[in-house]
């Protein structure tokens, strides 16, 4: 799995208690709580892909981070700091970023992997990972999609969570708080950890496109544009039924972002702190290829 054909750079990304957006032009734009500085990307340039982190689903817990990967293969960061998740200044030759609580990731375009943050749990122990195209962070733990479309998992395994070494053909990984799910080219979905209830309502869907997993739901993007998702649903995260016309999904703790054909954006759930407020973006999707 080269990079032309490894899962599509994210454009839009979901943390905590704020939404983050790439626009055509390499710009970016974010809204919602910017208590630790997480929103101040208004001076990026020439960004590819971004990624928010901080899905930890503790209440009190709102600080986060933003990553933004340049067309030059370098990486920018702002927001909370306290566990070092950004400081990935010096990182170079980087061609897939993700973020998660206390924790930041890239992948080289050699297939190595780069780590930033809290090492406590093992998440970070990603040093002797080859050949991977993609990574997904979870609150403890990270996951990797290799480039023959299997998969590899570190860190807190107490949900069995980085259960993943039987899983093949895979396009795309995510992960929750305590899960992991995996996006097979048959267009279904395989989880790790997941709780029996969820899982089995997941299991079920077909034709995806394209997955997305805060830190208690699952949304899927279907082939026919419209969305699905599952598990918790007390803030609204998982209300997408009418959701038509949708190129790409992200999640975060407590809400749901859908990128619209048109470059427009939609959401559902918390929006206690602004995260949802993005109706009035226009042009996002990420720089258009000349």
């Amino acid at each position: 799995m080269g990079r032309e054909s490894a899962p599509p750079l994210p454009v839009l990304a979901a943390g905590r208690k704020h939404s983050v957006a790439l626009l055509t032009d390499g710009t970016v734009t974010a809204t919602g709580s910017n208590s630790a500085g997480e929103c101040d990307v208004a001076g990026w340039r020439d960004v590819v892909s971004v990624a928010a982190g901080s899905v930890h689903a503790a209440r009190n817990t709102g600080r986060s981070h933003t990553v933004g990967l340049l067309s030059s293969g370098r990486v920018v960061a702002t927001g909370w700091n306290a566990s070092g998740q950004c400081e990935v200044d010096a990182w170079r030759d980087v061609a897939f970023i993700a973020a998660g609580w206390r924790r930041t990731l890239g992948v080289r375009a050699d297939g190595s992997v780069l780590a930033a943050g809290r090492r406590d749990e093992g998440a970070c122990d990603v040093d002797s990972w080859r050949g991977i195209a993609a990574v997904a962070c979870g609150d403890w733990h990270s996951v990797g999609l290799r480039r023959d479309g299997t998969a590899v998992a570190v860190g807190n395994d107490r949900r069995g969570q980085c259960r993943v070494d039987g899983w093949s053909g895979l396009v795309a990984v995510s992960a929750g708080s305590t899960f992991t799910v995996g996006l097979a080219s048959t267009g279904e979905v395989v989880s790790a950890g997941v709780p029996a209830r969820l899982a089995d309502v997941i299991v079920q869907w077909r034709r995806v496109k394209a997955i997305a997993v805060g830190s208690h739901h699952v949304v899927a993007l279907l082939r026919d544009g419209s969305a699905v998702a599952a598990g918790d649903d007390t803030a609204g995260q998982c209300r997408v039924g009418d959701w038509m016309g949708m190129t790409a999904v992200a999640a975060g703790a407590e809400h749901t972002l859908g990128l619209r054909t048109d470059g427009t954006v939609v959401s559902v759930g918390r929006n206690d702190d602004g995260q949802c407020g993005v109706g009035a973006w226009r042009g996002v999707g990420g720089p258009i290829a000349e």
